[in-house]
C-alpha cells in the first residue's frame, strides 16, 4: 500500500511555502536576464585569497580540532571577536550573552522555536523581510503588521496594536530595511523601546545591515537603547527586553553561514537547547576560518570596500531610476545596506509586471512576497549590491519600459 504523505504532514507544515525570491532566481540563473532581484552580496567582493590562506593556517594550527564536533555556543574566540566589535555600537555583553547561529536565518527559526506557540501574534513592520516570515510561520504564528513611511516603522500605530493583539514579540529590521531600504529613526526607536517597556513586550532587533552605513549619522541599535533605560549599559551586563541578531553573510561571505544572537543569559540557555536539536553547533571549521580572516583587523577594512562599492552602485540605481522610471512611480532613498522599495501606479499589479519584466530580461522581487498579509501587489523591491553600475543602467532602463508597457495596457 503506497503512502498518502499529504494526510501525514503536520499541521506545520501545511503553511509553509517556498521562498518567492528563491524561485526567482530559477530565472536568474540565465546569462541573459539582469537580475535586481536576490538580496546577494557581490561575489567580486568576496575575500577569496584571505580565506583561502585561512584554511590552510586554521589546519596546521590544530589540526583534526578543526573538523571535529564542538560547544553549541560556538567557538569562543570568534564570540569574544563579537562581543569586541558590537562594543563599538554601545552593546554591552559579555561571550555567555552570544550564540553562533548557521546565518541569521537560523537565528530567526530558534527565536520562533523557543518563543512561538501556535497561534501567538508578533507584531511586524509591512512590508517585513520575507525570511522572517518564512521562519515564524513554521511555528503557526499570526502576525500584526505596522506599516512603513521614510522613518521606519510608523511607531505611533504599535500600542494599538499591543493592546488588541497582546503580541508576543515585535520584530523590526532598523537599518537599511529589507525590504524597504528605510531605516528608524531615533525618535521611533525610543519610542518603541517604552512602549515594549510599558506593556511587556520583548523586542526582537534584526541588524544584518547596520555596517553598511554610506551616508548619514550612525543611530543607536534598539537594544543599547532599551539597555540605557534600564540602567544595564552603565552595569556592563546584557539583561534587557531584547533579543538582538546579526551576521557575517553580508560583511564577509554568505557561503560560511554565520550569524549570532546575543540575549540575557536566561534565554541564550533556550536558544542553545533548542539549536541543539537543530544542528547540534555551527560548523567548526567555518567558524575557525571567519576568525582566522577577521581577528587582524582585515574586517574593518573590508566593509570600508563594500560600503563604498554599495554606495556607487546605489547612486547608479537612483540616478537611473530618475532618467527612466515614469513620473507615476515612486521609491525609497536609503542611506546604506542593499535595496530600494518601488510603489507602482496605482492598480498595477506586481505579478503582471513580473511576467512583463521576465520577456524584458530583468527581475526583481514582487512586493507581496513581504507582506505577512498579502498585501502589496502594487509593489516591488530593487537590489543595487550584486550588479555592476553599467548593468543597473541597463536593467533599470529594460524595467522601465516594462513598466510602460503596463501602464499603456492599462489605459
Amino acid at each position: 500500500m503506497t503512502t498518502s504523505w499529504e494526510y501525514r504532514y503536520a499541521q506545520r507544515a501545511k503553511g509553509m511555502q517556498s521562498s518567492v525570491i528563491r524561485e526567482i532566481l530559477k530565472v536568474t540563473s540565465r546569462p541573459d536576464v539582469i537580475s535586481l532581484a536576490g538580496g546577494m552580496p557581490a561575489p567580486e567582493l568576496f575575500p577569496l585569497e584571505e580565506v583561502e590562506e585561512a584554511c590552510v593556517r586554521v589546519l596546521r594550527k590544530v589540526g583534526s580540532n578543526a573538523l571535529q564536533y564542538s560547544i553549541s555556543e560556538g567557538y569562543i574566540p570568534l564570540r569574544e571577536f563579537i562581543v569586541e566589535k558590537m562594543s563599538r555600537y554601545g552593546i554591552v555583553a559579555s561571550v555567555d550573552n552570544v550564540l553562533i547561529t548557521s546565518g541569521s536565518q537560523q537565528a530567526l527559526d530558534l527565536v520562533g522555536k523557543v518563543l512561538l506557540d501556535p497561534g501567538d501574534v508578533i507584531i511586524v513592520e509591512a512590508p517585513t523581510y520575507v525570511g522572517a516570515i518564512q521562519a515564524f510561520t513554521a511555528y503557526q504564528a499570526s502576525y500584526a503588521s505596522v506599516p512603513l513611511d521614510d522613518q521606519g516603522m510608523m511607531v505611533d500605530l504599535v500600542e494599538e496594536k499591543i493592546i488588541e493583539t497582546h503580541p508576543k514579540f515585535i520584530y523590526v529590521l532598523p537599518n537599511f530595511h529589507n525590504p524597504g531600504g528605510v531605516t528608524l529613526s531615533q525618535e521611533r526607536r525610543e519610542r518603541l523601546v517604552s512602549l515594549a517597556r510599558q506593556y511587556g513586550v520583548p523586542l526582537v532587533e534584526d541588524d544584518p545591515y547596520g555596517e553598511l552605513r554610506f551616508e548619514g549619522e550612525h543611530i543607536p541599535p534598539i537594544v543599547v537603547i532599551d539597555a540605557t533605560r534600564n540602567g544595564d549599559r552603565a552595569a556592563g551586563y546584557f539583561k534587557g527586553d531584547v533579543i538582538y541578531m546579526s551576521t557575517f553573510s553580508k560583511t564577509l561571505a554568505p557561503g560560511l553561514r554565520l550569524g549570532w544572537i546575543v540575549a540575557p543569559v536566561e534565554v541564550l540557555k533556550k536558544l542553545v537547547q533548542a539549536k541543539q536539536g537543530s544542528d547540534l553547533h555551527t560548523g567548526t571549521f567555518s567558524q575557525m576560518v571567519a576568525y582566522e580572516v577577521i581577528a587582524d583587523g582585515f574586517l574593518e577594512e573590508h566593509v570600508r570596500e563594500i560600503r563604498e562599492t554599495y554606495r556607487q552602485r546605489r547612486d547608479a540605481m537612483l540616478a537611473a531610476l530618475e532618467r527612466y522610471f515614469p513620473e507615476e512611480v515612486t521609491w525609497t532613498r536609503p542611506e546604506g545596506g542593499l535595496f530600494l522599495w518601488v510603489k507602482l501606479p496605482e492598480g498595477m499589479d506586481c505579478q503582471e509586471l513580473m511576467e512583463e519584466a521576465i520577456e524584458q530580461k530583468v527581475a526583481f522581487v514582487p512586493g507581496t512576497a513581504f507582506y505577512a498579509d498579502g498585501r502589496g501587489r502594487d509593489t516591488l523591491r530593487l537590489t543595487f549590491a550584486s550588479c555592476p553600475t553599467e548593468m543597473i543602467d541597463e536593467g533599470i532602463q529594460r524595467l522601465a519600459k516594462a513598466i510602460g508597457r503596463r501602464i499603456r495596457k492599462a489605459a
